[in-house]
């Protein structure tokens, strides 16, 4: 037969036992508590540490930063790696102004290639404004309007006083 426990203590047993020690069948309250913070703990962390992480790309972004991918890319690699020079270098890449080197070139080539096309035979203008398919040619009082322009423009300078030094 079974025998049935006997909630009496045991006669070794102390008379005054803490408040944490819970009585055989109650549920452990220290435990569930304990729990709870655990996990708080164990989630709080990981939200430190991936806000932590995260925040060379969040400055990267918000800065408008040319760099932004790259800064992305170290992120990602410091945390998949756990090398946090990779971290390191995305933190100074989102810092540091990096001159938009691109926006040049394409300026240069561009300047340049109107050149290029004006010494074949046809103006910077007529270069610059040739549509590429019968949609895009311009209305017939935006070309009257660039013709007033360009006549104004040579008017002026054919009246322009020639000046001497000396």
């Amino acid at each position: 037969m079974a025998q049935e426990l006997n909630p009496a203590l045991h006669p070794a047993a102390s008379p005054h036992l803490p408040g944490f020690i819970t009585s055989p069948g109650e549920s452990d309250v220290l435990m569930i508590v304990t729990g709870v913070i655990l996990l708080a703990g164990v989630v709080g962390f990981g939200i430190l540490f991936l806000t932590l992480h995260t925040l060379p790309e969040r400055m990267a972004h918000k800065s408008q930063k040319l760099q932004f991918e790259i800064v992305a890319v170290l992120g990602l690699l410091a945390l998949f790696t756990h090398m946090h020079i990779f971290w390191v270098a995305g933190l100074l890449l989102a810092l540091i102004d990096l001159p938009d080197v691109g926006g040049w070139l394409g300026r240069i080539a561009g300047s340049v290639e109107r050149i290029a096309d004006a010494s074949q035979g046809g103006t910077p203008a007529q270069t610059a404004d040739r549509p590429t398919d019968e949609t895009a040619r311009p209305s017939q009082e935006n070309v009257a309007s660039i013709r007033r322009s360009e006549g104004i423009a040579a008017a002026r300078t054919e009246r322009a006083p020639a000046t001497t030094v000396g």
